[in-house]
């Protein structure tokens, strides 16, 4: 059992709790700092020697650190939904990217606003964009800084990351326009999360370790913002939590990032707590007892004095702080992230002392005599192995059932979500249905591969589509049928503008994962482009009965349909996009050609009379009125129109 170390202070006269509601102690300002993809062991107050984070030393030094902090999903928007709601996966079931969480869920903001805090959250990639990635987690905020709708950047940063200082400084210039009352503020940086670039000087001092770069920059600028309270005054009174979401593999059991095992590399977190001046709980100073990242919400509300939701799968971590529990929590894991590639998802229970990896080859470890979990001790007959199950067979059977819930994720989430080296659930089609998951491939047997879809990822982002195309076909070595790594190969061919064999990848692409929609929209854009329009509205109508809801793939099916002389169900499909985007040009543009081909002139005349009142600099608009005109025996309106077509397309050359 793990010994409490408890350091002697002096007495409070007033616990924290006593009189939070009233004027003369208002309640302490609440700060939760997240830093994305940080390993424990890679912190100095944690025993690594190799990086500076003196922010977080400072803040263990003032606070308390806890030794074994667990985090049960390794995916970031999933970690951090836990941590907001105090609630495993299975239970808030945001288990996938764009899953909007459900309101019967309350959020420390929620919780904290009711109370009348002042709200506001920060966050430095969009993989936590409310409109996008991460719906119903700006519940309860009075301020959420999402990113930007259409940002114009190609560069990664503004467009799907912020660098920690600036996420600091947008805090800041909230909190200088909001200084009245309490607070809660969140910070996410996100600067650990691969690839790993790390401005100067850090890319330097680090440049042999430049996840560690990642790491010190993120703890510089985590320091800027403490100074910032300090130097306002809110420092000594803030109840600060700093937690990491998840660890990286860092190669540990040949995974290189993140989402796909759930080892202590991914899992093992830290946790550090700076409890305000007033605070009358204990002040251990170092807690080595098990916790979760599901237990911080309840604290903090134990903490501040307000009540917990009747249903949370933590419990407040107080009597550690006071000195009165030592005993260890289990810590549950839970990643579908493999479903992705279609191989199968895992499930896990860590005590103090073991760990049961539920997996098409189970895995069970004693971590005291094995803490690199690298000697596989499984025997079905166990009475650990059988107890363990029987909790994870408990679990299951609380949890909504799957497919309750689904994110649409548009393509041009799709994208960001590629930025970041994530795999979303329009690129896997519906895996993530499978019935019986455990008949999937193990991903102990896949790791290789998502190493390298993950590398080709990355590579394509950066625009070296050599290194992606050799990264891929690596993959196609392991495993011909790779869907992901087929799909991958199209869309490389397809902006490489070789649309034969873009079209033949995505082809065997479907062929592996018929179900796919990404794969079917991307081999119609293809087949589009060498003419084969037959072959193209097949793929993009099996597209949408996928996802009805692909706007991009409504406009490129209604074009095909008008270069196959059916204005009629052109008609129809740029209809379905106005209704997707009401204020489309480019789809009221598509109407108007397709009511033009029909001879409907009346009726696209007053389409295009109202849309040429808000694209008054959009010359295809006037082209086409000019021929609806024309087509109603106008013509006087119709040359107007053309003149004024040929004056703006003179203006823009």
């Amino acid at each position: 059992m793990k010994i409490l170390r408890v350091l002697p202070v002096f007495c409070l006269a007033a616990s924290l709790n006593a009189g939070a509601g009233s004027q003369e102690t208002p309640r302490p300002n609440v700060v939760l700092i997240t830093i994305d993809t940080l390993r424990a062991d890679h912190v100095r107050c944690y025993g690594y020697e190799d990086v500076q984070t003196p922010a977080l030393d400072g803040l263990a030094k003032d606070g308390v650190r806890f030794t074994q902090a667990f985090t049960p999903s390794p995916i970031t928007n999933t970690s951090h939904t836990s941590i907001l709601t105090g609630l495993l996966p299975s239970t808030h079931g945001v288990t996938d990217f764009a899953v909007p969480l459900s309101p019967t869920h309350p959020t420390w903001a929620e919780l904290l606003h009711k109370q009348g805090y002042h709200t506001a959250a920060f966050i430095g990639a969009v993989i936590l964009d409310s409109k996008t990635l991460a719906p119903g987690l700006d519940r309860g905020f009075d301020f959420y800084d999402n990113f930007p709708e259409h940002s114009r950047t190609k560069s990664r940063w503004g467009r799907v990351e912020r660098r920690g200082m600036d996420v600091v400084r947008r805090a800041q210039a909230w909190m200088d326009e909001h200084p009245a009352g309490s607070h809660f503020v969140w910070v996410h940086l996100y600067d650990p999360h691969d690839p790993y670039e790390p401005p100067a000087p850090y890319s330097q001092i680090y440049r042999d370790h430049l996840y560690d770069g990642e790491i010190a920059y993120a703890d510089s600028a985590l320091a800027n913002f403490i100074a910032y309270l300090k130097k306002h005054g809110w420092y000594e009174n803030s109840l600060i939590v700093v937690v990491g979401d998840h660890g990286e593999g860092l190669g540990e059991h040949h995974e290189d990032t993140h989402g796909i095992f759930l080892y202590d590399s991914t899992t093992h977190v830290p946790l550090i707590l700076k409890l305000p001046t007033r605070s009358a709980a204990g002040k251990v100073k170092v807690v080595d007892a098990q916790v979760r990242t599901t237990d911080i919400l309840p604290t903090v509300l134990d903490l501040v004095g307000i009540s917990s939701p009747p249903r949370l799968d933590g419990e407040s971590m107080k009597p550690y702080l006071a000195g009165t529990d030592q005993a260890s929590r289990i810590a549950f894991g839970e990643t579908d992230y493999p479903l992705r590639f279609g191989w199968a998802p895992l499930r896990s229970v860590r005590t103090e002392g073991s760990k049961f990896i539920e997996a098409p080859r189970p895995e069970f470890y004693d971590l005291k005599t094995d803490a690199a979990e690298l000697d596989n001790k499984y025997e079905p007959w166990n009475a650990q192995v059988q107890k363990f199950r029987g909790m994870l067979a408990e679990l299951r059977a609380k949890a909504p059932p799957p497919g309750a819930s689904k994110g649409v994720v548009g393509q041009a989430t799709i994208d960001e979500l590629k930025a970041l080296g994530y795999l979303g659930r329009a690129d896997a089609g519906s895996s993530t249905n499978v019935p019986e998951p455990w008949l999937l491939s193990d991903p102990k047997d896949k790791i290789e591969e998502q190493n390298l879809l993950h590398f080709a990822m990355m590579a394509s982002e950066d625009n070296r589509e050599t290194a992606a195309r050799e990264s891929l076909e690596k993959v196609l070595q392991l495993d011909a049928k790779s869907a992901t790594a087929l799909r991958q190969l199209g869309e490389l061919e397809l902006h490489a503008g070789d649309y034969s064999k873009a079209a033949d990848h995505l082809k065997r692409a479907r062929e592996a994962r018929p179900d796919d929609a990404t794969s079917a929209f991307y081999e119609g854009q293809a087949l589009e482009k060498t003419h084969d329009l037959t072959g193209a509205r097949d793929a993009i109508a099996s597209s949408l009965e996928q996802l009805p809801g692909q706007f991009q793939a409504r406009l490129l099916l209604g074009q095909v349909y008008l270069e196959l002389k059916n204005s009629k169900a052109a008609e129809d499909q740029f209809e379905a996009a106005i209704l997707l985007q009401a204020n489309s040009a480019e789809a009221r543009l598509g109407l108007a050609n397709a009511q033009i081909s029909e001879g409907s002139f009346a009726e696209a005349v007053r389409g295009l009379d109202r849309l040429s009142k808000s694209q008054p600099k959009n010359a295809a608009v006037f082209e086409l009125l000019a021929q609806a005109y024309s087509g109603l025996g106008k013509n006087l309106p119709a040359q107007q129109a053309e003149q004024r077509a040929k004056r703006l397309r003179q203006n823009t050359k």
